[in-house]
């Protein structure tokens, strides 16, 4: 488990809030890495990315493979904020529990054929030019 503060953080506005945004976008990220999954995800988003610059994909399906590289991740912070609610919510096994967790993890699913399907349809063409 991950260390949980019982003290809530003062509420900030203006400046100081896009500077808070970004500490808790920061702690966001620092919580993903403890996912295995996210660090697998890092990975080949980062081998697909190499792969399309040296085939030489255009720029546009480059930058349209980043943004559904950034969904995906989106969508894996959202499934593991899921997990910790349902774990914090209910530590013993429910269905209401396993329904959350399976459903989280299919939007998951969903953004990896995403990615893998543009890929292939970016890819292919290019490096198999002749078929």
């Amino acid at each position: 488990m991950h260390n949980i503060e019982n003290s809530k953080p003062e509420r900030v506005t203006g400046l100081k809030h896009i500077f808070a945004a970004s500490l808790y976008s920061i702690g966001g990220i620092k919580r993903l890495w403890c996912e295995t999954a996210f660090r697998h995800e890092l990975v080949f988003a980062s081998l697909i990315l190499l792969f399309l610059c040296n085939l030489g994909a255009q720029i546009e399906k480059i930058v349209i493979s980043t943004i559904l590289i950034l969904l995906l991740i989106a969508v894996e912070a959202l499934n593991t904020a899921i997990e910790c609610m349902v774990d914090h919510i209910s530590p013993t096994w429910a269905g209401f529990a396993r329904d959350a967790k399976d459903l989280g993890s299919l939007a998951v699913l969903c953004m990896l054929m995403a990615n893998g399907i543009y890929f292939i349809y970016v890819a292919y063409p290019l490096a198999f030019p002749s078929v």
